[in-house]
């Protein structure tokens, strides 16, 4: 439970982040879209795979363990776990740039 709620809070902020973002994400990540979740997360993860391709990239990975996160418990720590510390190396880069 513990790991859902940590999860849901960087959605949250997501969402703030990234108004145009944030709306795709509530979306997605409603009650009963798993069937549409787990697919499109798996998609993401082999487009991420064929990074050598014009089209795909290594971006494609982290969006689709966050859609996977959502379903499978197991990955729900370690992505909750990722996703703040990208956000914190995110704000000390800024910070220091305005330095």
């Amino acid at each position: 439970m513990r790991e859902r709620a940590r999860l849901e809070r960087q959605f949250t902020w997501l969402r703030r982040y990234s108004p145009t973002l944030g709306r795709v994400v509530q979306t997605i990540t409603r009650p009963g879209w798993t069937l549409v979740r787990v697919p499109v997360g798996m998609m993401f993860i082999l487009g991420g795979i064929l990074a050598i391709l014009p089209i795909f990239g290594l971006w494609m990975i982290p969006v689709g363990l966050l859609l996977l996160a959502v379903d499978v418990p197991r990955l729900r720590r370690p992505v909750a776990t990722a996703v703040i510390r990208m956000r914190r190396r995110a704000e000390r880069w800024k910070s220091r740039r305005k330095d």
